[in-house]
């Protein structure tokens, strides 16, 4: 009988124990931090991963994690700076760098940080005009970051990382106007760019005219090449016309004979009859 009961008395000194280890062997993940309550006062000391004993009854636990947590900004109606109603939406990423802060100062802080978020969201919008919101985004994330850091890193312990609009949504008669004002704006450039390659082309054409008024036989030289791409081509009907540098040689070879030749066949041919010179050394008409 004795030895029962000392046996007996053993298996509940285990379980006592086992209890005892139970209530005050804590485990800490590496992404967590533990923050260790007694009687209702925050201990100085954060626990870090790896397990941990504290003081049954007396002390409770709280395991904080230190992940970067992504929520979503559902979307809010805002009006910009220039009278502009249109619907936002973001994405917030912030993470936990003070877990005695977040768990004293701030009550569900996941839901405070959307909070601050949806009002951000509309004041910061409400400041920029629809060019910036669609041109310079992340300026206005930029912007949305401050805004939303401020007021949660230091007395929350809460971290803004990133902020990013996702989405912003405009009525159909905007939208319709955009469309309209970018068509007009792609013409007007296109229009400018032709132009620009007309004044081009017509400089570059009066250079070459210049160069070949200046080169000879360059005219020629074109015309050969004008008639090799003509003849290049099917069916082609081609029509040669008499060469300029032709009727020049012509009228270079017959100037001598014409600056040789007297005024007396020019009368001769004018009147009829022929020219004889008289006294005074002047031609006269003579009968025949």
């Amino acid at each position: 009988m004795g030895a029962a009961a000392g046996f007996v008395g053993l298996v509940i000194i285990v379980a006592v124990v086992a209890v005892l280890l139970s209530l005050s062997v804590r485990m800490v993940q590496q992404y967590q931090r533990g923050i260790v309550f007694r009687f209702g006062r925050v201990l100085e000391r954060v626990r870090q991963p790896g397990l941990h004993l504290i003081v049954p009854i007396a002390d409770r636990m709280v395991r904080v994690s230190m992940q970067t947590t992504v929520i979503g900004v559902p979307a809010q109606g805002a009006i910009t700076r220039d009278n502009v109603t249109l619907t936002v939406d973001a994405v917030v990423y912030y993470r936990v760098v003070d877990p005695v802060k977040v768990l004293v100062n701030v009550r569900d802080y996941p839901s405070a940080v959307l909070q601050v978020a949806q009002t951000a969201l509309r004041s910061v919008i409400g400041k920029a005009d629809l060019d910036t919101l669609l041109g310079d985004r992340d300026r206005i994330n930029a912007e949305l970051k401050s805004v939303i850091d401020a007021p949660t890193e230091k007395p929350w312990g809460l971290l803004i990382e990133r902020v990013e609009v996702k989405d912003v949504s405009l009525p159909e008669g905007m939208k319709r106007s955009m469309s309209r004002q970018a068509e007009a704006e792609r013409e007007r450039r296109a229009r400018v760019i032709a132009a620009d390659g007309e004044f081009q082309a017509s400089r570059r054409l009066a250079d070459a005219s210049q160069a070949m008024a200046n080169t000879p036989g360059a005219y020629q030289l074109r015309l050969l090449q004008t008639v090799v791409e003509v003849a290049a081509e099917k069916n082609s009907t081609l029509v040669m016309p008499i060469p300029v540098e032709l009727l020049r040689f012509f009228s270079d070879f017959t100037r001598p004979a014409r600056e040789a030749g007297s005024a007396r066949p020019d009368l001769e041919s004018m009147t009829g009859s022929p020219v004889v010179p008289s006294g005074d050394g002047h031609p006269r008409e003579g009968h025949r």
